[in-house]
């Protein structure tokens, strides 16, 4: 097969890779008041698929429309992570005592834990802010081998980040280019193929 017909592997990888690009764009607009992270996260995740699946009008409409219609709830969601966040930040930076790092340690764990699935469900399933919250540690926890995956595509781009400042600063501006949206398109085949039973249900997890 050509490798530049339009459904060959590297032109629907390369049309992924360019939507990932512009949704990364608009997430980062409209993630700017910070209040409003939560919201980018869900519309970002809903974009992601619905691209690489081929629905909606395009992925600005699709990245529009999820951020207005998950907005109040996913704000509602990110909130308690952002609190937790700022919490865990001021722990390992300032309470440096002996007796809390195993705590320090298990709270950061959960919230990675939670963040990674969070914001993927209210993308994908209707259900309460607590339902989504719970639901949220109970896949990341029963789905271990798919939320260490997710952690992983995270930590590589971290890393990268942070490799980047110290050594290679100019690379910085691609990474940003890139950023968390290129990253929501890695995680969607770990997702999707952990929602795929549920999908088939109709009431709402």
């Amino acid at each position: 097969m050509n490798w530049l017909a339009p459904d060959s592997k590297f032109m629907r990888a390369w049309g992924n890779l360019v939507d990932g690009v512009l949704i990364n764009l608009l997430m980062l607009v409209t993630s700017l008041p910070i209040i409003t992270i939560g919201a980018a996260i869900t519309a970002g995740h809903d974009a992601c698929r619905r691209s690489e699946e081929g629905e909606g009008r395009g992925v600005v409409a699709n990245y529009c429309k999820a951020f207005k219609v998950n907005f109040v709830q996913s704000t509602m969601l990110w909130l308690p992570f952002l609190a937790a966040l700022i919490g865990l930040v001021y722990a390992w930076v300032v309470l440096q005592i002996t007796p809390l790092l195993i705590p320090k340690f298990a709270l950061s764990i959960l919230w990675i834990i939670g963040f990674e699935w969070v914001f993927a469900l209210q993308a994908r399933f209707e259900n309460t802010v607590v339902g989504t919250l719970k639901n949220a540690f109970i896949f990341g926890i029963s789905h271990i081998v798919a939320t260490i995956a997710l952690v992983a595509v995270d930590a590589v781009f971290v890393a990268l980040v942070i490799g980047c400042w110290f050594y290679m600063p100019s690379g910085l501006f691609f990474l940003v280019v890139l950023g968390y949206g290129t990253m929501l398109m890695l995680h969607i085949p770990v997702t999707e193929r952990v929602f795929r039973p549920y999908l088939a249900v109709p009431s709402s997890l």
